[in-house]
């Protein structure tokens, strides 16, 4: 079956950068568009950056200009850069693709979540 595994994730300071990836692996056909979200504690989860398999990228207002998604295809890969981190970005990151492990329909997956803690 299909997994998703981010990593990446640590504790940054303030205007610090880090890059977050999300592997897939397992029987994968195609994977369509990709995408990173974020929860807070206590908080809703949100839509952080998506990407679909053209690399055609929407961003939450909130990370525009200082977050930036892309994909591997050939590895089945994502990758969240984030820079110019603030306090307000601490979240579980968890990845979210649309896979067909076989020919038929997609299944939304999602991995386990991958920790970013930014201090002040």
């Amino acid at each position: 079956q299909v997994q998703l595994v981010e990593s990446g994730g640590g504790l940054v300071q303030a205007g610090g950068s880090l890059r977050l990836s999300c592997a897939a692996s397992g029987t994968i056909s195609r994977i369509n568009s990709m995408r990173w979200y974020r929860q807070a504690p206590g908080q809703q989860r949100e839509l952080v950056a998506a990407i679909t398999r053209g690399g055609s990228t929407n961003y939450a207002d909130s990370v525009k200009g200082r977050f930036t998604i892309s994909r591997d295809n050939a590895k089945n890969t994502m990758y969240l850069q984030m820079n110019s981190l603030r306090p307000e970005d601490t979240a579980v990151y968890y990845c979210n693709a649309d896979i067909r492990s076989e020919r038929g329909f997609y299944y939304a997956h999602w991995g386990q979540g991958t920790q970013v803690t930014v201090s002040s």
